[in-house]
């Protein structure tokens, strides 16, 4: 009986790479991506919806746009540029930590719950390799989610522009001030950036590290995802008094200075903010954390060949 049980992932894998043969890897890992977006709606339907929830807010609230603009000679161009821009950062803010909530819950159920309602079975038998699957999944929370961020963001701030500078127009009141003390436009580029490296590359570990979690454990993978850095970290407080894993594990959470200073000079309009993303592309902290994240998808990869339903 066990050795039957050993033959039959051995043949399962022949077949399976047999017939992915016939289909080049790329047009796979599409489809693959598709599959993903049309199974998991909440990847595109939560930050959609917090976004919704944002405008209706800021619609009710634009009267006090007609206030600001009344005090707006008074003050200097910075003053300016933090009263009429507060509301474009707290929004990219808002989509931003929404999509971080998303990735990671969709990380920690993306490989479990296929096996949970057994629909593993079915998606093995297709011609689809454990590599492309595991592949696909990853792309979501570290490339198509921060995308679909900025997008929405992009529509979000374009969408508050419009209404208020309808207002404004229909107050009798002068445009101008407001659209050159905004200044999303020369922070798009640099909010993509942030999304796609920060919130993406940088971030990477951590979902590889969920999706590993997410193939292995059998019962509660969010319990089992969480609990060994937390016990590396008392162990490691109680033993030496230091929080060095804890400060590396946070450093991957808040994208490091990098990240804090990407976003605090594409706020600030500082010219010297076309350096950052340079620096950090040649920061050893990048190149390490996507070693770790390859080798943590290969050990997920192989998990997943050898596993079932629950």
């Amino acid at each position: 009986m066990s050795s039957q049980s050993n033959v039959m992932p051995e043949s399962t894998l022949r077949a399976q790479g047999i017939a992915a043969a016939a289909f080049p890897a790329a047009r796979l890992m599409y489809w693959s991506v598709r599959r993903e977006l049309w199974e998991n709606r909440t990847i595109y339907v939560a930050p959609v919806a917090v976004a919704c929830v944002f405008l209706f807010g800021f619609s009710i609230s634009i009267l006090h746009l007609l206030v600001e603009m009344h005090a707006a000679p008074w003050l200097d161009v910075m003053q300016q540029r933090e009263l009429f821009g507060q509301p474009y950062e707290f929004a990219e803010d808002l989509i931003m930590g929404t999509v971080i909530v998303v990735g990671f819950f969709y990380s920690i159920e993306a490989l479990h719950s296929e096996r949970r309602d057994r629909s593993i079975l079915f998606w093995k038998s297709l011609p689809v390799s454990d590599l492309i699957t595991v592949l696909a999944k990853a792309a979501v929370p570290i490339v198509v989610l921060p995308l679909l961020a900025f997008a929405i963001t992009v529509l979000t701030q374009w969408f508050m522009l419009m209404v208020s500078s309808a207002v404004l127009l229909g107050s009798g009141q002068n445009v101008a001030i407001l659209w050159s003390r905004v200044g999303i436009f020369h922070r798009w580029p640099m909010l993509l950036f942030h999304f796609l490296c920060i919130h993406g590359l940088w971030q990477s570990p951590i979902y590889a590290w969920l999706l590993l979690i997410s193939v292995w454990a059998r019962r509660v993978p969010i319990l089992w995802a969480a609990l060994p850095p937390l016990t590396i970290g008392i162990v490691e407080k109680v033993a030496f008094n230091t929080t060095y894993f804890g400060s590396l594990i946070g450093n991957r959470f808040t994208g490091g200075s990098e990240g804090i200073a990407i976003m605090e000079h594409g706020r600030a309009m500082d010219p010297m903010m076309l350096f950052a993303p340079l620096h950090f592309l040649i920061n050893p902290g990048l190149w390490i954390g996507l070693a770790v994240t390859a080798a943590i998808l290969a050990a997920a990869v192989r998990l997943r060949r050898y596993r079932g339903p629950i």
